[in-house]
């Protein structure tokens, strides 16, 4: 999809997941269990998640791990988490993500 000046645009479901109360625990369970989930939600054209510590510019944070989900289109994204696989994965937080989670949904443009 281009937006209004012609570039390709794409859709992202951004994932922050604070730091859980047993952080090897989340690690297998996510992926083990979540990851392969998320990975059958409809119309996903990438998955990538953060390895190591996530940081601020001043330090520590706390977020344990960050997941980046892109879909080509917004109304992609919005089938694909209101599909039966996007309700399992959704679903599936309360099993692993102790610490929770903020999800964010936007389009994104180059520069």
């Amino acid at each position: 999809m281009l937006d209004t000046l012609g570039r390709d645009a794409l859709a992202t479901l951004l994932v922050l997941y604070k730091t859980p109360t047993d952080p090897a625990a989340f690690d297998r369970y996510y992926g083990e269990t979540h990851a392969p989930l998320a990975k059958k939600i409809p119309g996903l054209s990438s998955y990538r998640i953060s390895k190591g510590p996530v940081a601020t510019p001043t330090g520590a944070s706390n977020i344990h791990l960050i997941a980046t989900l892109t879909f080509d289109t917004l109304a992609a994204l919005q089938s694909g988490v209101g599909s039966p696989e996007g309700a399992a994965a959704a679903g599936d937080l309360v099993n692993f993500a102790s610490g929770g989670a903020d999800l964010y949904i936007f389009e994104d443009v180059p520069a």
